[in-house]
Order: structure tokens, then sequence, then C-alpha cells
């Protein structure tokens, strides 16, 4: 069980080996012979494969593999082509606006010197560029246009890599620009002596008279190009999920005197800049603290349950015209934690949950392990204000009076307050402790904001994959189809007709959910078992279908699967126990939690022999895995989308 990371109690420990046991002593006798435990293990395909490996099919060389050729031509593929058609498309546009640009700057100063048709292609390009940039912060006018035809032809779900690839170039327009500039400056300095300026009286001073308020050019260049740096390296992965979130966070606060200088730098910039900063600008109102609370009134976390490896669940009272969709996400400020800081988290209650929101929160960086480590030191009775701490006035308690059954009347009268501070203590250490703690913490939230997993209702095969936390929007999602297709199936009680028959396509063209999650941790599961364990039961009381709507599959990385000499043992007993009892014992779900990793060649070939209609798989995860999915999808033919921050 070391192995397999796997924990279990001494009972489930006993059932293990006697139905291990059982199975395989056929006859009996209380003893297993080899020919019995040979039957045993050949039920299970793979397992003797396993045993009989020789030793050259362990040091049989690898295949020759063409995955570093593969990396580089994937993008430039027919198939890649048009599983991403309105990417490739967007971004043929963007490519081609970069080029118009460039070819009307070359052919406008084409009779100046090279350093200046090169500085006015850069600064020409970055007046696009840093304005475009603002498209894909409007996170308001997005989540609008994925309620409109326009979704079937923008890339909204990639606002984010486009965000960065635009970010990307902004950087080496400025580099470019900067060093032309500089180029220039030294060509003027020695091949036009008249003009009586030095280099450094170009770069450094106004005395060169280019710029549009009061010739300062130069002078605010530098702090934009150090702005710039400054937020591109703070913006790259190593600090934005290395844990110093917040570093990201506030070096992006920079764009407000990024965008000041460049509207004093660049005498036409403001032209680019009016529209999508305007825009902006009503969308940053709209979004402040005081328009939310205006519509939204107060909102406060009412209860918190601490999870296993560092989540924490939080219930948000839910105000009445706060409307999403499921999959859609928040940002959240709690001021006790950042007064200034808005962190966005995924909704994992369902829409049809009135009274409440729930997020679940991973500790991942300082303000998360903030976040955690205050909750688990709050004392739900007075908020976490100070107590008495028992320790610190038991320093200041003279030995007559903790000897309080040898003194005096008063010294009987003073430990027996010491006595009452100390049943205190113990109930405020108790209370501290709770995993589940009702609080009343104020909170402000930013939001909804729309995911691809808004599209789940329009699918009629839904493939849902979540790798650890990223459960979070599947769950809303989950909920959120139990809730309808319950709705859906309504019958009367005496002759058992049905009010509204089965669920409509114009209400739902989801027929089918195939729900994978894959955990490393057996503890993670934990998370949302109470949630899986109703689903089951919906599934197995309500619905009365041949075929079940929902299906879920468990993954758990850790565990040495049935082909590894270490596990085959534990594996088969979980087998054997769950024929038995129909109860998975790692989570206690109906599901059978399968060991190691997913065998996606085989699950994809599944699901396309199924043939419950048009495929689409909704991810969320690591990066890397979801670029495996990508690629099977690709071959299977089936939509892809995956959660974006």
């Amino acid at each position: 069980m070391e192995e397999s990371s796997l924990s279990f109690g001494e009972n489930d420990l006993n059932k293990l080996t006697e139905v291990l046991f059982n199975a395989a002593d056929n006859d009996n006798n209380g003893i297993i012979t080899f020919q019995e435990l040979k039957a045993q293990i050949e039920q299970h395909p793979g397992v003797m494969e396993n045993l009989t490996l020789s030793a050259a099919n362990w040091l049989k060389p690898p295949g020759d593999s063409k995955g570093f050729r593969m990396r580089w031509t994937k993008s430039f593929t027919l198939k890649y082509i048009v599983n991403n058609l309105r990417k490739v498309l967007f971004l043929a546009l963007y490519i081609t606006i970069n080029i118009i640009l460039t070819v009307y700057t070359v052919y406008r100063y084409r009779d100046s010197n090279g350093f200046v048709i090169v500085a006015r292609v850069g600064g020409m390009n970055l007046n696009f560029n840093c304005s475009f940039i603002l498209v894909f912060l409007l996170r308001n006018c997005i989540t609008y246009l994925r309620a409109t035809f326009l979704a079937n032809y923008l890339p909204l779900d990639q606002h984010i890599d486009f965000h960065k690839l635009v970010g990307r170039l902004i950087l080496f327009y400025a580099i470019l620009h900067s060093v032309a500039h500089i180029g220039n400056a030294l060509y003027i300095e020695h091949s036009m002596p008249q003009s009586n300026l030095t280099s450094v009286d170009i770069l450094f001073t106004t005395k060169a008279g280019i710029g549009w308020v009061g010739a300062s050019a130069y002078i605010t260049g530098w702090p934009i190009l150090l702005i710039l740096i400054t937020m591109f390296i703070c913006s790259l992965p190593f600090v934005r999920r290395g844990g110093h979130f917040e570093v990201f966070y506030w070096t992006h606060m920079l764009y407000i005197p990024f965008w000041i200088l460049l509207i004093l730098h660049g005498p036409i910039f403001w032209m680019f800049f009016i529209g999508p900063g305007l825009i902006f600008v009503v969308e940053k109102i709209s979004r402040s603290k005081l328009f939310k609370k205006a519509k939204y009134g107060g909102t406060h976390i009412s209860d918190v349950n601490l999870l296993p490896s560092g989540v924490c669940h939080l219930i948000i009272t839910r105000p009445d015209s706060f409307r999403y969709q499921p999959g859609d996400y928040i940002f959240i400020q709690i001021p006790v934690i950042a007064a200034h800081e808005w962190h966005p988290f995924t909704i994992s209650s369902a829409p049809e949950m009135k009274d409440s929101l729930w997020l679940h929160v991973r500790s991942a960086g300082n303000w998360t392990r903030k976040l955690y480590k205050y909750f688990s030191e709050l004392d739900p009775m007075n908020e976490g204000k100070p107590e008495v701490v028992l320790q610190k006035r038991r320093l200041t308690l003279s030995p007559s009076l903790l000897n309080f059954k040898a003194s005096g009347h008063s010294s009987g009268r003073r430990g027996t307050q010491y006595l009452e501070k100390s049943q205190k203590q113990l109930a405020h250490e108790k209370r501290v402790a709770q995993k589940n703690k009702k609080v009343q913490v104020e909170c402000y939230i930013d939001g909804p904001y729309g995911t691809a997993t808004r599209e789940i209702f329009d699918t009629e095969h839904a493939v849902l994959i979540a790798a650890g936390i990223g459960v979070t929007p599947m769950a809303s999602i989950l909920q959120s189809a139990m809730y309808r297709y319950r709705a859906s199936m309504s019958t009367c009680p005496r002759c058992q007709h049905s009010f509204y028959g089965p669920v409509s396509d114009q209400t739902m063209a989801l027929k089918k959910v195939d729900f994978i999650w894959i955990n490393r941790e057996q503890k993670s599961f934990e998370w949302f078992l109470g949630l899986l364990n109703h689903i089951e039961m919906e599934l197995c009381n309500e619905i009365k279908t041949t075929e079940k709507m929902i299906e879920m599959h468990m993954f758990m990385t850790a565990a040495q699967d049935k082909t590894d000499m270490k596990g085959v043992g534990l594996q088969i007993a979980l087998d054997l126990i769950h024929k038995r009892d129909n109860r998975d014992l790692i989570t206690g779900l109906q599901t059978r939690t399968q060991a190691g990793r997913p065998n996606w060649e085989k699950i994809f070939d599944r699901i396309s022999k199924e043939k419950r209609g048009k495929v689409k798989i909704f991810f969320c995860g690591s990066p890397q895995l979801g670029k495996t999915i990508k690629k099977m999808c690709m071959r299977y033919r089936f939509n892809f989308s995956k959660e974006h921050f």
C-alpha cells in the first residue's frame, strides 16, 4: 500500500485479505495452491503478460521518435488547421494587419535612413498592438459575445493566449524601436555634425525636438521600455505560477502609467487607443468595488470547509441579482486577507442553487496559503478576535494560586476563575480545530465571466476531463446537468405521467456526459465525494433510462496498477471487493477508482464507438496533460476546449 500511496483502516485491510484469500481458495480447504493462484491471476487481463516479461523485452530499445520533428510541424498540418480554424484565421488576420502597417510605414518614410525606417515601423506597430492588447482584457464584452452568433467565428476561448502573444510582440517591437533610435542618434552625431547634437543630447534631453508633448519622445520612451520589461518578466510562469502571483498582479498595475506615457510619447497613439481605451475604462468602473456593492449589496463568506491537501471550500451568500452559467468564474476580494487584491476562481456550485456560491481554493501561492491559514486559525464564535491566551496569563499566577486547594477562601475563588478560563481556552481551541466553520467574513465578488464550458448544454456527448483541483468547473456542470435532467423527468405520483417528458433539444441537447477525474493522492477525492455520491444516488433512484446520462471514471496516478508487480495483489483485492459490494474501497463510491494513468487511446476509442452524438472534450488541468488530450482529439476528430484564466 505504501507503493500505491493508499491508506486503509484495520477493518478494510481485513476485508482485502479475506476477499483475496477466499477468491483464490476454490476448494475451501484453507490453503492456496499454485494452480489456484494462477487461475485467479489469469482472470485479470494483462497481469500474466507482465509476470512473464523476459529480460529481452525489458532491454528492448524504444523505436525512433518523431516527437521533436512533429512539435515543429504540427501547426502546419491540414488536420491542425481544420481543428483550430477560428484560431488560425484570426491569427492570419492579425499578422496581415501588422504586415500592412509595416509596408505602409516603409513606403511613407522611404526617403529616410534605415534607422529611421526601422524605428518608424516599430512605432507604428506599437501604436496598433498597445491598443489591441486591451481587446483581450474586456471580460464583460467577451462574456457577452459568447451568447451571440459571433462566438462561432471568434476564438474567444483563446483570448488569454492572444493576450500573451500580443504582449510578446509589443516587447519585440519596443526593443526594435529603441535600438533603431539609438542607431539613428549615433548616425546623426557622426554623419550630421552640422546639427550640433550628440547622441546623449538626442536620447536623454528634449534638444532634438521630437515628440507630441513638449518634445518628450525620448524622455518618456525610457520609462515606457523599463515598465514594459518589468511587466513582461513578472508575468512569466516562474513568477506567476511559482507562488508569487502578487508580484505578477501588482506589476501589471503599471499599465496605468504605461498608457499615460504612451499617449504623451506617440503623436498618433491616441487615435488607436481611444476606442478600446474607453470601453476598458467603462468596464473597470462597472467592475469596481463600489459599483459591485451597489449592484449586489453586501456579500460575505458564510461557511468554510477545510479540505485535505490545503483546499479551502468557501460558501458565499449569493445576491438575488447574480446570474451565471455552469463553469463560469468570478474574481474575489477578501479584505481581511488582502484589501486590494482580486483573484479569479471557478464557481463550483450549480446556478440552480439559489442561496449560495461555492468556491474551492487550493493553496498554491501566498494569497491562497494565507487564506487557508486564516480560516484554519479562525474561531467562528468571535470571528478571529484575539482571546486571552491561558499560557501567557499562567506566567503571572503565583504558586499559591495554582495550588488553590491548599490555600484559603480567596485563593480558592481565584483558582475557580482560573479553571473557568482554562475551560474557555479548551473550548476556543476546539472551535479553532473544526474543519467546518460557520463564519461571517466580508468579501467582494466581480463577475461572472463566461468560459468555453457555456457550450456544455449545446453539446450532444460531453466529455469532462479534470486533473486535481481542475474539477471545480466540472462540479458545477455535473450538478446543473442533474438539476435539469431531474426537473425534466418529473412525474405524477399517482399515474406516473411525465409532466415534461424527456429533455427537449431546445432546453438541453446533452445526451451523455463522461466525467473523468484524475488525482495523484487518495485524499484529493474527498473534495467532492459528497457531490459525486449524490449524483450516483440520483442516477440509481430517479433515472429509469437504459443508458446512464452521466458516467464517471476515477483515476489515481500514484497507485500501482495490476500490470505492476508492486500493486497486483492489492488491485485484484480491490476489484473483488468492488464486484462483491458494488462499492469502491478507495473513495466509497460505486465507481471503481482505477490505478495509474488513463489509457487515453482506449478511452477515446470507447467514446467514439458509443455513437451518442457529436463529441466535445472539456478539459481543465495541467497544460502538459492538455496537450496530450488535444492531440488525441485531433486524431479522433473530437472538438476540444480547455479552461483558461
